[in-house]
C-alpha cells in the first residue's frame, strides 16, 4: 500500500500521485520508518515545565478555546502552561487567559497549531483563490469572497 504523506490516506499500488495533496505517495515501510523517527525525537521530548524555563505566549483566548489547543500540543508532546490574564473586574465575561510554551518549542508548536486550524476548519477542502476578494459596492462588477460569483453590486 502506498500513503498519502500530507492527508495520511491511502492508496493502492498503480498510484503515484495523492488526488487531494498532489504530492507524490510514499510505501507503507517508509511511513512506518517517519512514524518511528517521529515517536523517537517526541519521547525525548520532557512534558515538564520548570520555574527556569523561558516561556513564551502563542495564544489568548477564553479557558475553553486554550484547554483544546493545549490537548492539541500535548497529542504531539509540546507542553503548555495556561496563564491567568486581568479580567475586566465587572463579571459579566470571563478572564482572557494565555497559553505559554517554551521558547525552543515555538516553531513546531506553531506548526502544529496551524496544522489544526487546517483540519478543523476545512480550509484544505475549499477553493481559496477568491479569498482576496472584496466586495465594493461602487464597483461595476464585483467577486463573493466565498464562491467567486461575479455580480453587480447595484
Amino acid at each position: 500500500m502506498f500513503y498519502c504523506p500530507s492527508c495520511g490516506d491511502e492508496y493502492v499500488p498503480g498510484i503515484a500521485v495523492c488526488s487531494s495533496c498532489k504530492v507524490p505517495l510514499i510505501s507503507g515501510e517508509e511511513k512506518l520508518s517517519r512514524h518511528i523517527e517521529k515517536e523517537k525525537n517526541s519521547a525525548s521530548r520532557s512534558m515538564d515545565i520548570s520555574p527556569e524555563d523561558d516561556l513564551v505566549n502563542i495564544r489568548k483566548g477564553s479557558l475553553h478555546d486554550m484547554k483544546q489547543l493545549r490537548r492539541v500540543l500535548a497529542a504531539e508532546r509540546i507542553p503548555a502552561l495556561i496563564a491567568g490574564d486581568e479580567s475586566c473586574g465587572r463579571g459579566c465575561c470571563g478572564p482572557e487567559l494565555l497559553l505559554q510554551i517554551k521558547r525552543v518549542d515555538v516553531d513546531e508548536a506553531l506548526k502544529v497549531l496551524a496544522k489544526d486550524f487546517i483540519k478543523s476548519t476545512c480550509l484544505d477542502s475549499h477553493d481559496l483563490s477568491n479569498a482576496q476578494a472584496v466586495f465594493d459596492h461602487q464597483a461595476a462588477e464585483t467577486v463573493c469572497p466565498a464562491c467567486g460569483c461575479r455580480f453587480s453590486p447595484t
